[in-house]
């Protein structure tokens, strides 16, 4: 069995094999085959040739190889049909003689009922209640236990090594790397105070990147899709992402998640201390991620603006702002407290 190449890791996954890999679970299909906006794995809606029990689309999610163990996609699979077993409105991958994880000539992938739906409209008050109030079931279920395979989102992993990489691997122009090491440990030096004012916060099980594309809207409501970078973290992980705009509309946004969180889970008013602190581990490790998959066609393609010259300068702005940002101080909880 030849296994993917690095530089190529899906030049061997033809629709050939895409549609054998399906037949050989014993799904039927029609022969239709839609990709779908994915980078980090590729995802496919299936048709089926007839109605079979999951309607006329399946879609089928093949990981990238090497990124996750098994064991760490299994314990995805869990924790989402874990949350289903809850009715929390999430995508859970279907079970097939007892396995949600399948391969094909080396590639791992899951089956997915299809549900549509359109973005949120957050900002609609009610929208970000209704998000808040699925977002504390998740987190209730999430800190019953936290994961033993997946990661933990930390300092060390999405920042530290995020930038060894990048200077590493020689990706920030020469004439741009002074400032960008200056601005580095200057904005990692403010998320260690931000974490350090904050205390000890709890873990939970996370979504992991909870933004507005990865929920799905119906006139039922919202669901939840994509756990594939679900880890353990601080609740506010899954929230400060659906914040946007101006600090004053941020706070009008977060107490409305809020509002409906805390129906069904505590907020920990301390965690806010680390908002614009996991943002910033954000930025840092998204820059990290795109230089990491730089050797997958897909991604020079997609994503051409990424390691110019003018990339780096507006990430070293960006950073600067952060650093600004985190000085000013959190924001409140919805009872004035932080």
């Amino acid at each position: 069995m030849t296994a993917p190449l690095a530089h190529a890791p899906y030049a061997q996954l033809t629709p050939d094999l895409i549609l054998t890999a399906l037949e050989q679970l014993g799904i039927r299909t029609s022969g239709h085959l839609l990709a779908l906006n994915s980078y980090e794995n590729r995802v496919y809606q299936i048709g089926l040739d007839d109605d079979q029990q999951w309607g006329k689309f399946l879609v089928a999610k093949f990981y990238r190889p090497a990124r996750w163990s098994d064991q760490q996609i299994l314990e995805e699979h869990t924790f989402s049909k874990e949350l289903a077993g809850y009715e929390v409105p999430v995508v859970a991958p279907i079970e097939l003689s007892g396995n949600t994880l399948h391969s094909e000539q080396g590639f791992r992938f899951a089956l997915f009922p299809r549900r549509g739906g359109r973005s949120p409209e957050l900002d609609q008050r009610e929208t970000r209640e209704w998000i808040g109030r699925f977002l504390g079931r998740i987190h209730a279920v999430g800190q019953t236990q936290c994961f033993s395979e997946r990661p933990t989102l930390d300092i060390q992993s999405y920042g530290h090594d995020s930038v060894a990489f990048l200077l590493g691997q020689q990706f920030i122009p020469s004439d741009l790397q002074a400032a960008y090491q200056s601005v580095t440990a200057q904005a990692l030096d403010a998320v260690e105070h931000c974490f350090a004012r904050a205390g000890k916060v709890a873990n939970v099980r996370l979504h992991g990147d909870c933004h507005a594309s990865n929920i799905l809207w119906t006139d039922a409501g919202p669901h939840f899709v994509d756990f594939d970078d679900a880890r353990n973290g601080p609740a506010i992980q899954d929230l400060w992402m659906l914040l946007s705009g101006e600090r004053h509309e941020q706070q009008a946004q977060l107490n409305d998640i809020l509002y409906g969180y805390e129906d069904f889970m505590d907020f920990d008013p301390s965690e806010l201390h680390l908002l614009e602190a996991l943002r910033t581990l954000r930025l840092l490790h998204y820059s990290a991620w795109l230089a990491r998959r730089w050797d997958d066609p897909a991604f020079p393609a997609a994503f051409p603006w990424f390691n110019t010259p003018i990339y780096w300068q507006n990430r070293i702005l960006e950073l600067r702002e952060q650093i600004a940002l985190i000085a000013e101080g959190p924001l409140q909880s919805s009872s004035g407290n932080f």
